[in-house]
């Protein structure tokens, strides 16, 4: 999720469906016509509000993974709003600063302000709402199942997204239909007047026509009770297996506006960070070839104590270059390609930082590609696949080609987003996102020293939009590899678990 920095490209048709539905722009709030279901929904909403099943520790196991999933996924520094917020346990157990909630049921609203009376609760309901607040995060657990349309919930809710916020909704696995309906029958849930139920692509055409898009998912709980040491067994590991996961009980679905550039108010700077070793060959062709974007371009050499001329050969060229880039030069203090980025994006000063390998088998021409991708609102972090077109006979060697496609499989599932190929090394984000990244990576831990997986799981956890874009991997033509095989493959089972215990199986 991207901060704000300024504005966003507007999405006008949304706004001219308001005024002719609506007549929002005098400021009067929408009226939904009600039918017999809304209004047998409206009576279970208020029952639930002061009633519980009789048998309730299924309801309460299913709020707190529900809580809990939303703690883990919506970021710390996020304004929050619920809908539909009911008891507010979800809110509570977020620390987040700005934690609001509505809900069109008085019960529940004055209940909720009881139990927890550091939240800020409104009467209000999720179809009609017009709250001048704009939010981060908007929580619609479950909602889905219950509104009269869909469709203008979810529009709604887009209106009130802060630029680059996300919606996090869930919704039950329609699978689960008759096991839900026996389980009110057995006094484990209040029974619900018939519901909406939705498959996959119901979901994802609602969210198209919405002006939404997936970042990514995620399917939760297989056994909706607590049975100890059946219930984590099953829930945790289980239920994110292959194939299984497709019977889980209910999904979380993150979305962004689609298209939505979250831009500066002026053409954003990019700094180009170079790590460099042993590449003092590849130098002059670096600063010769590659283009300047944006407003201004700045290339960011950080030298990591090489054997050859690097050094001196990147200081003379700063000396004799006449050109429109702004270069620099630093001294990496630690070690490994992870820790020069750090270096290099410390000391950037564009609003797009993008790193481009000192090898020159991603050539810098391809640049540009990624600077549109993100001014154009595709995604908020973008990386480069090698493993589309025909690569030159000697720019991957074949036990590492085969590496890295088994570890793309790997890391697509345990991210939960598609990723091709982890180690491109071409890889591009906003500063500011890299900046709240940065600050809690604490979270994974000093664990990476490539620098791929600490943007790259920091960008999940953030829930950024990743995109790759495929590209020609060129034949180094000077210089030798530095990569080990073997070695550096031990290293990515060792983060494989990383991602597994921090973003999988949570």
């Amino acid at each position: 999720m991207t901060p704000p920095r300024g504005w966003s490209i507007p999405r006008p048709s949304m706004e001219n469906l308001d005024v002719a539905q609506d007549g929002i722009g005098s400021g009067e709030k929408p009226r939904i016509v009600g039918t017999r279901e809304d209004e047998a929904w409206r009576a279970y909403f208020e029952r639930s509000a002061v009633e519980e099943p009789r048998f309730s520790f299924g309801v309460h196991y299913l709020r707190n993974d529900v809580a809990e999933t939303m703690a883990r996924a919506i970021p710390r520094d996020a304004r929050v709003l619920e809908v539909g917020s009911g008891p507010g346990d979800t809110l509570a157990r977020l620390p987040n600063a700005v934690r609001d909630g509505v809900d069109p049921i008085r019960a529940a609203v004055e209940g909720a302000r009881r139990r927890h009376p550091g939240l800020n609760l409104r009467e209000e309901d999720a179809l009609t709402m017009r709250l001048d607040e704009r939010y981060d995060a908007i929580i619609c657990d479950r909602l889905v199942h219950s509104v009269p349309d869909i469709q203008r919930m979810l529009e709604n809710l887009s209106r009130h997204l802060s630029p680059g916020g996300r919606i996090f909704l869930t919704c039950y696995n329609y699978l689960w239909e008759v096991a839900l309906r026996a389980g009110e029958m057995a006094g484990f849930k209040l029974p619900t007047p018939p519901a909406n139920w939705l498959g996959e692509s119901d979901l994802k055409n609602l969210f198209e026509i919405a002006g939404l898009e997936v970042v990514k998912l995620e399917d939760r709980m297989l056994l909706p009770m607590p049975i100890p040491g059946v219930s984590g067994l099953l829930n945790r590991y289980v239920s994110k297996l292959p194939l299984v996961r497709r019977t889980s009980m209910y999904r979380l679905y993150v979305l962004r506006r689609r298209g939505e550039a979250v831009l500066p108010k002026s053409l954003p700077r990019v700094s180009v960070v170079v790590p460099a070793r042993n590449e003092a060959g590849n130098i002059p062709k670096i600063i010769e070839r590659t283009p300047v974007m944006g407003a201004e371009t700045e290339l960011i050499f950080v030298e990591g104590g090489s054997k050859d001329d690097t050094r001196g050969t990147i200081e003379r060229a700063i000396a004799d270059y006449r050109g429109p880039l702004k270069l620099s030069v630093y001294g990496q203090t630690g070690k490994g390609k992870g820790d020069a980025v750090r270096v290099g994006f410390r000391e950037a000063t564009g609003d797009i930082l993008m790193i481009l390998d000192a090898d020159m088998t991603v050539p810098p021409e391809d640049l540009p590609k990624f600077y549109d991708v993100m001014v154009g609102g595709l995604s908020d972090y973008v990386q480069g696949t090698r493993l589309v077109y025909p690569m030159e006979a000697e720019a991957m060697r074949f036990l590492n080609k085969l590496g890295n496609i088994g570890f793309s499989k790997l890391f697509t599932y345990l991210l939960n987003q598609p990723l091709k190929d982890t180690l491109c090394g071409t890889k591009v984000l906003w500063a500011q996102d890299y900046e709240r990244l940065a600050a809690n990576r604490a979270y994974f831990g000093d664990f990476d020293p490539f620098g791929d997986f600490d943007l790259i799981f920091g960008a999940s956890k953030l829930n950024l939009k990743i995109l790759e874009i495929p590209i020609r991997y060129r034949d180094r033509t000077y210089g030798e590899t530095n990569i080990s095989r073997f070695r550096h493959g031990w290293l990515l089972l060792q983060m494989s678990a990383v991602a597994a215990t921090k973003l999988k199986f949570t």
